[in-house]
């Protein structure tokens, strides 16, 4: 069995080895020629797959190492009977950090308070639920929407959009791009739903690009009506609107999930599924194989009078979002023909990053009261 995996996929060589001859390639630059022969396919989310990657090819498999699926024509899958598997919540743990260091970032930027605001999370699926349960423990009261939740439980809980913009401090999107059915998401964020925002809201998405309006997006910020802006996701990727980037607050080049942890866990899913549609028993597992962060332990000392200072020491230690936020606005120091590379390059060649998880934070005296907290955001916790 011969299989073609991305280059930027973790350990993919080492996972599906066990299958068959692997061979790694830029993912962007896969083509048909290249798949004529190949019986298993295993991308990112920067190769489009669809009739004109796989007609004629002898796929039988193809598995995509992403939580989002918008890149992969599934009904022409269906139609040409190749099995098809994704990793539905591998990276949502990295997406819920990521939005928890925007938040802190800016509230330290900005000089506000955390506990007690208003968090609106739009869409409550693998990424929404984990970062609720992480808001909750820092304090911030959550206002749910999502429609088809809604539709499918009839649980109050989940409320209508225009109240959690109405309720909502700060507003973050997690919900896949769909442009056609029930719930369309193509420029969710919008013209009206950005009026509908409170002065001085922050909104976030991480979700997909298409999902806000740029343009839209612009002059709300350029209205001053906006609080805080943070990207990580851009129409257009890779060449994404400058513009935009120069106004936002915080600007990431499509990175929220790119921990190292759900990364091996996006693999390890879409290589089990490799292996029950071909008939072999999974051997492979990530476990052990995992890089230790840079700084494993983390020592917290104060007063309780300074705990959202220590919390963020805490959280931003653990990922520096701010450092990826200066790495990307170095597209404006290149030629417009080097600014695509640019951002594809930081996807590529992005540092390891390890979940909160992987960490253990030492409480000096006087703040065991933190540790819940702490523990809610998935750190160890000692204590003196």
């Amino acid at each position: 069995m011969r299989i073609i995996a991305d280059e930027n996929m973790p350990f993919a060589a080492e996972a599906f080895s066990n299958l068959g001859e692997v061979n790694l390639a830029p993912g962007r630059l896969m083509n048909a020629e290249l798949l004529r022969t190949v019986d298993c396919l295993a991308v990112r989310s920067v190769t489009r797959v669809d009739s004109s990657l796989l007609s004629g090819s002898a796929v039988k498999f193809v598995g995509t190492a992403t939580i989002g699926t918008d890149h992969v024509d599934t009904e022409y899958l269906g139609r040409e009977g190749i099995k098809f598997a994704s990793a539905p919540g591998c990276n949502a743990i990295s997406v819920a950090e990521y939005v928890i260091a925007a938040l802190f970032e800016l509230a330290g930027r900005k000089g506000f308070t955390l506990a007690g605001k208003v968090l609106g999370i739009v869409g409550v699926g693998n990424v929404g639920s984990r970062l609720e349960s992480r808001a909750r423990a820092l304090g911030l009261e959550v206002v749910l929407n999502d429609p088809p939740l809604a539709d499918q439980t009839g649980d109050s809980k989940y409320r209508p959009l225009d109240e959690l913009l109405e309720r909502s401090d700060i507003v973050t999107v997690h919900v896949p791009l769909e442009k056609a059915g029930k719930y369309p998401t193509y420029h969710l964020v919008n013209q009206s739903l950005l009026a509908s925002l409170g002065p001085g809201a922050v909104l976030l998405n991480t979700s997909r690009g298409a999902v806000a309006d740029s343009f839209a997006l612009l002059a709300a910020i350029g209205s001053g009506k906006l609080g805080a802006v943070v990207l990580d996701v851009w129409e257009g990727e890779p060449e994404i609107p400058l513009d935009l980037l120069r106004k936002v607050d915080l600007a990431t080049p499509h990175i929220a999930g790119y921990s190292f942890d759900g990364k091996a866990r996006g693999t390890r899913m879409i290589y089990e599924a490799a292996c029950r549609h071909f008939g072999v028993e999974p051997v492979w597992t990530p476990e052990g194989l995992l890089p230790a962060p840079e700084n494993p332990l983390i020592e917290l000392t104060g007063r309780m009078d300074d705990a959202q200072d220590l919390l963020a020491k805490a959280v931003l230690e653990s990922y520096d979002i701010a450092a990826d936020d200066r790495n990307l606005r170095g597209i404006f120091d290149l030629p417009k023909d080097a600014r695509a590379k640019h951002f594809d390059r930081l996807r590529r060649s992005y540092p390891v990053r390890r979940e909160f998880a992987s960490r253990t934070v030492r409480l000096g005296p006087g703040l065991k009261s933190l540790a819940p907290v702490l523990a809610g955001l998935d750190f160890t916790v000692e204590t003196a």
